[in-house]
């Protein structure tokens, strides 16, 4: 949070409460045009708990541990979901096929203008679907958010963008191409293997600083960050995908190309919005990828996250999927109009 709106009137105050009211209201008439949205397509909502064995593997993300005592005292380290997927994916394994989830979820180490450390996601699966499914899905949400709103633009920072257009779908090759000026597939070998060296010296020749400690990730997420994602979503949604497999833990390798996997963004104004999978469900591979993402966090942050042994069986019996993850707060944030997210959050956490 900005030191100037540490300093603002509380949310409180009448007055404060009756200049937020309207985007708070249209927040609400959001969540009930999505519920009705995936109703009328048979989805069943789900409530998952919050508080699980493993809050998720992937390096970068850092989770709320909190201590669970039972009958006899005993303690034991439970964490506060990043994300509800794993439960989510445990019913698909049970037999659901159709399914959607619109709760809270918490992430430590995130706070600003896009950012909340709890915040509403909403992550929704289709069993024996392909993930392109998803992107008209994504594309529809935006519409109704939009038009729920009663807005015709959304607006971020001077950036527009028509939510009633078709998204443009741009591969992440396409977009290092075309917004960075670097070949990335040039850097990924025929297995998928990364090459550190070679995406280093492609950086550089287009300006960007590398560290000598910089891996393979760290560069690419430079990149992207810097110079890929504020150009994305400008005029109409961005739909990015085939990420490199080695920036898609929970994805399936793409059937044409194993270097890629079957995972996209969706931006709109140069703020992400979703994030989506075809699923992967081979036990193995996902122990492995999540083992690699954990021996990243280590060596980055300096503590690892215990994997969910209920998750990696339960991926045996789970059907092919695709999954989905929207950030409500920054879909009804655009839908309405604000600056930060705390303008769309009936009681943000305190600082």
């Amino acid at each position: 949070m900005t030191p100037d709106r540490l300093t603002e009137t509380p949310l409180w105050d009448p007055a404060r409460h009756a200049d937020r009211r309207p985007r708070l209201l249209a927040r609400n008439a959001i969540t009930r045009a999505v519920r009705d949205w995936f109703s009328r397509r048979d989805f069943v909502e789900v409530e998952t708990a919050g508080l699980q064995v493993s809050p998720g593997n992937e390096a970068h993300l850092h989770a709320f541990a909190t201590e669970a005592l039972g009958a006899d005292g005993a303690a034991r380290t439970l964490y506060l979901h990043t994300s509800p997927e794993f439960a989510c994916k445990k019913l698909l394994a049970a037999g659901e096929t159709a399914l959607f989830s619109l709760g809270k979820v918490w992430r430590n180490r995130e706070r600003g203008p896009l950012h909340h450390p709890e915040f509403t996601m909403l992550e929704w699966y289709r069993a024996r679907a392909p993930y392109e499914q998803l992107m008209q899905d994504c594309a529809d949400l935006v519409a109704l958010a939009a038009e729920t709103a009663g807005t015709r633009r959304f607006h971020w920072r001077g950036v527009e963008a028509d939510p009633f257009v078709a998204p443009e779908r741009l591969t992440v090759a396409e977009a290092f191409d075309r917004h960075a000026g670097v070949d990335l597939m040039r850097t990924i070998t025929a297995s998928g293997e990364t090459d550190r060296d070679t995406l280093a010296g492609e950086a550089r020749r287009v300006g960007e600083r590398v560290a000598d400690d910089d891996t393979w990730a760290d560069i690419f997420s430079k990149l992207i960050v810097a110079r890929v994602e504020p150009r994305l979503g400008v005029g109409r949604a961005t739909i990015l995908y085939e990420y490199p497999t080695a920036e898609a833990a929970l994805a399936r390798r793409t059937e044409h190309d194993p270097r890629v996997a079957e995972r996209f963004e969706l931006y709109a104004c140069g703020v992400e919005l979703a994030n989506a999978f075809g699923e992967l469900t081979d036990p193995a591979e996902q122990r492995g990828r999540f083992e690699l993402e954990m021996d990243e966090k280590a060596r980055v942050h300096g503590e690892r996250y215990p994997l969910d042994e209920d998750l990696l069986a339960a991926l045996a019996h789970m059907p092919p999927a695709a999954g989905a993850a929207l950030g409500l707060d920054r879909l009804a944030l655009l839908a309405t109009g604000g600056t930060h997210v705390e303008d769309v959050l009936w009681s943000p956490v305190p600082q």
